[in-house]
């Protein structure tokens, strides 16, 4: 029973943070293409909770994962439990790197909804960054090999 609740909270925090990833990248993508400063930030603010998603999904999948593998007998040496936290500590490394522009964008679009402005050239550099949305794919993927190896869990 204890390895049972102990999978199903892990398995709870691994929807939540790719929900968190799926919110955050949709609200961003969004966001690029609105006219309205007001709209941008609406939707980066959106953004921001899909983060906090990830956080919270992250702090639950890693503490469960880790009980987890004590409880099921897995050792910590196999290759998709230590590839796991490598791709996880990529991925929020990543995606942190790759959120501080559209953190700018967000604030610089809350300070032209102030004043009902349209989205300046400014912005809509901050919100088409190359470098920002390739590091946020790249975070995007890796948390997709995670769920990749948890499924197929390759060399057991």
């Amino acid at each position: 029973m204890t390895a049972e609740l102990a999978l199903f909270v892990h398995l709870l925090g691994a929807f939540v943070l790719v929900a968190g990833v799926v919110v955050a990248g949709v609200a961003h993508a969004a966001a690029r293409r609105q006219e309205r400063a007001r709209d941008v930030a609406l939707l980066l603010g959106l953004a921001r909770w899909g983060a906090l998603l990830v956080a919270g999904g992250t702090l639950v999948v890693v503490a469960f994962g880790v009980w987890l593998v004590g409880l099921t007998g897995h050792g910590f040496a196999e290759p998709w439990v230590v590839a796991s936290p490598v791709l996880l500590t990529a991925a929020l490394a990543l995606g942190a790197a790759g959120g501080r522009r559209p953190r700018a964008a967000r604030e610089l679009a809350v300070h032209l909804a102030e004043r009902d402005a349209p989205v300046t050239a400014d912005l809509r550099r901050l919100l088409d960054d190359r470098a920002s949305a390739a590091a946020n794919y790249a975070a995007a993927a890796a948390v997709v090999a995670i769920v990749a190896l948890m499924v197929w869990r390759p060399g057991q």
